[in-house]
C-alpha cells in the first residue's frame, strides 16, 4: 500500500485519467473529489463489499427460489412459457 501525505487543495494522479484532490479537512473527516472517466465505477468500500455478498449469496441461489419466496409473501402468481 502507497501512504501519501497531501493538504487540502492537493491532488493525487492515478495513471493519466484518475485525479484525487483533497476538497475538505475536518474533525477527522477527510472528503475527496475523484475526476475519472465516465466508464469508471466509484464506490464506497462498505457498499461495494454489500453489493459483492448480495451477488455471491445470488448466485449461490437454487432454481426455484424465487417462486418459493413469492408464494410466501403473497405473490405467488407466475409465470410459466408455453
Amino acid at each position: 500500500m502507497l501512504v501519501l501525505t497531501r493538504r487540502k487543495g492537493q491532488a493525487i494522479r492515478i495513471g493519466e485519467d484518475i485525479r484525487i484532490v483533497v476538497t475538505r479537512i475536518d474533525d477527522g473527516q477527510v472528503r475527496l473529489g475523484l475526476e475519472t472517466p465516465s466508464g469508471i465505477s466509484i464506490l464506497r468500500e462498505e457498499l461495494f463489499e454489500a453489493v459483492r455478498s448480495d451477488n455471491q449469496d445470488a448466485a449461490q441461489s437454487q432454481p426455484g427460489q424465487l417462486e418459493v419466496w413469492l408464494a410466501e409473501h403473497g405473490s405467488g402468481q407466475t409465470q410459466e412459457n408455453s
